[in-house]
């Protein structure tokens, strides 16, 4: 299991041109490290998990080329660096605006109580659109609107986080990294080909007519279980947890 942790703190973990190439270089190491099965991904103490772009220390995105400029989304999220191992996403304090792009590709995420969510794009007069569009498959259509409209006006909280399925879990503030560290822990003593064959079919799903993603499944199976089957007698037995 690895630990990636957002630590900029007095920024309030906003990344600059320094994060994203660590970003970038983490996933890659996940990725090609057969010894991780699972990822928490977390920030260092502070008001934030993220905030987004540094507005202080802005990186150079080609704006003034248009077919060349690039989203910073895609080296921030693993499923954009073809990381299918299973990430679990501690949220405390804010999450804003492109701090979307950290949670937009995870696979389980919980949050402390006193986690706020919103994007302040358009009180600034800029176009929200990558991250809502990336959150899309996870919040309902409805909640991402006023969120993106309201801007700087309001704060999804951490139970109605939840109540839209934003979250999965609230847990309090102290426990919140040994929370996601648990969750983790737990995926990653089962089958690696097991677990990052269930992300990759459900991820790549999301790109599919229902019918089509359900035709297709199958060959996920196809190729994993013969890898991943045990013999049943040798699982452990565990006393299940029940939310």
């Amino acid at each position: 299991m690895a630990t990636i942790m957002l630590n900029r703190p007095d920024r309030m973990n906003a990344f600059n041109q320094t994060m994203l190439d660590e970003m970038q270089a983490a996933w890659k190491t996940v990725r090609e490290d057969v010894e991780i099965r699972a990822v928490v991904l977390r920030a260092a103490e502070g008001r934030a998990f993220c905030t987004g772009v540094d507005v202080i220390e802005i990186f150079d995105t080609y704006r003034q080329e248009p077919f060349r400029e690039l989203d910073p989304g895609q080296v921030l999220g693993p499923k954009s660096n073809l990381v299918w191992k299973p990430i679990v996403v501690a949220i405390h304090g804010m999450c804003a605006g492109g701090g979307f792009y950290f949670i937009n590709e995870a696979d389980i995420i919980i949050c402390s109580d006193d986690a706020q969510f919103f994007d302040p794009h358009v009180s600034y007069g800029l176009v929200p659109a990558c991250e809502p569009v990336g959150v899309s498959h996870r919040m309902p259509y409805g909640e991402i609107m006023r969120m993106i409209l309201l801007g700087n006006d309001e704060r999804i909280g951490a139970e109605t986080a939840l109540r839209i399925n934003l979250v999965s879990e609230i847990t309090t503030h102290d426990r919140l990294w040994e929370r996601a560290h648990s969750l983790a822990a737990a995926i990653a003593r089962k089958p690696a080909t097991a677990t990052q064959g269930a992300v990759k079919a459900m991820w790549e799903s999301l790109d599919l007519p229902h019918t089509a993603a359900v035709r297709g499944a199958y060959k996920y199976i196809q190729v994993g279980n013969p890898v991943a089957e045990l013999d049943r007698s040798q699982v452990a037995r565990t006393k299940a947890e029940i939310r």
